[in-house]
């Protein structure tokens, strides 16, 4: 009677050995030869996942392209557009003040049209605030993810009163108002600081609002991870051969959690982007003239019965970017997860 070696979740493949033969490699009793099983890490697996799910690859891509936008936004704006803070009075109806035209202005040298009253070039602000909203939401992702793990992990772990007063700390953040603190914040930050000056105060300060009011939502995660990891066999063992707390939270603990604070961060920067959108609509973001997708938003609430295309451009762009990163980061969540179907 014979039986699979193994196991695996539905549509993967396996290589079932009948006959058990004495070693790899070797005939069995029909002549056939049978194969070598080869292992797979984890990873390997969820990569295989991933791979099969094509709305999240369909994600990736966009993800990657838009980093790809941001990275080289000079290059591109070069070759297809005009300076970001170029005005081009005339492209604009003296009268009305909106574009000449139909669509916002738009033509083969104006790609996405241009604004309203002063002519700037759609495409490459849009192009530049890419810029903006990406590095905004990907550093206060890392920071966030950074000190909810550090301090998560360091929770669930000790316990006892630590435990209770670092979750003490997170409810008091999930209970705080992040937005008007931000507005509060930004109204009084000064021109220059710390070297920064104009619009590069603002993106710090966005980043370490942004991070430090998102640090408690990685670290609950993480601390109930830990609270189910910290008694399993492992953990005991290495205590037992006399591991130290801080080599059991960097070489065991720490190692068993990057799944689930993967998943959390790719889930994450979406929010963190319309975080950033918010705030530039409501004026608390980068300072005027740098392309701001939220600030573009808020430019075009006085235009937008004459020129609606200009409060749809922006729009789209925000909507296209959070979906993305919504599919690749639930792609991933799947791809995961031991118990996922997919």
């Amino acid at each position: 009677m014979t039986a699979p070696l193994h196991e695996t979740s539905a549509g993967e493949s396996t290589a079932t050995v009948v006959g058990a033969p004495d070693a790899p490699g070797t005939p069995d009793n029909s002549g056939t030869t049978a194969k070598a099983i080869q292992g797979r890490s984890p990873w390997q697996i969820a990569w295989t996942r991933l791979k099969r799910d094509k709305l999240a690859l369909a994600g990736a891509f966009v993800v990657v392209f838009l980093i790809l936008v941001a990275v080289f936004a000079p290059v591109i704006v070069g070759l297809l557009g005009h300076p970001p803070d170029e005005f081009h009075e005339d492209q604009i109806d003296p009268l009305f003040g909106t574009p000449i035209g139909s669509w916002g202005g738009i033509s083969s040298e104006f790609l996405l049209g241009v604004e309203p009253v002063n002519g700037r070039d759609v495409f490459s602000r849009i192009v530049y605030g890419a810029r903006i909203s990406l590095l905004v939401a990907f550093l206060a992702a890392v920071f966030a993810v950074v000190l909810g793990t550090v301090l998560g992990i360091i929770a669930g772990y000790f316990g006892g009163w630590i435990d209770a007063a670092l979750s003490r700390v997170m409810d008091v953040m999930l209970a705080f108002p992040q937005l008007l603190f931000t507005i509060a914040l930004v109204s009084v930050l000064p021109n220059e600081l710390l070297g920064l000056d104009g619009s590069g105060v603002r993106i710090a300060a966005l980043v370490l609002v942004i991070g430090f009011f998102g640090w408690p939502y990685v670290g609950r995660i993480v601390r109930g991870q830990t609270l189910s990891l910290r008694n399993r066999e492992y953990i005991e063992a290495a205590q037992s051969l006399g591991a130290g707390r801080f080599y059991i939270l960097r070489r065991e603990l720490l190692p068993n959690l990057i799944a689930p604070i993967m998943v959390y961060a790719t889930l994450m920067i979406p929010t963190n982007i319309l975080t950033e959108a918010a705030l530039s609509f409501l004026g608390a973001g980068v300072k005027p003239p740098t392309a701001s997708w939220g600030q573009m938003l808020s430019t075009a609430i006085t235009t937008y019965e004459a020129d609606p295309i200009f409060m749809v451009i922006p729009g789209f762009a925000i909507f296209i970017t959070v979906l993305a990163f919504n599919l690749f980061g639930d792609g991933v969540r799947d791809a995961l997860d031991p118990k996922g179907s997919r």
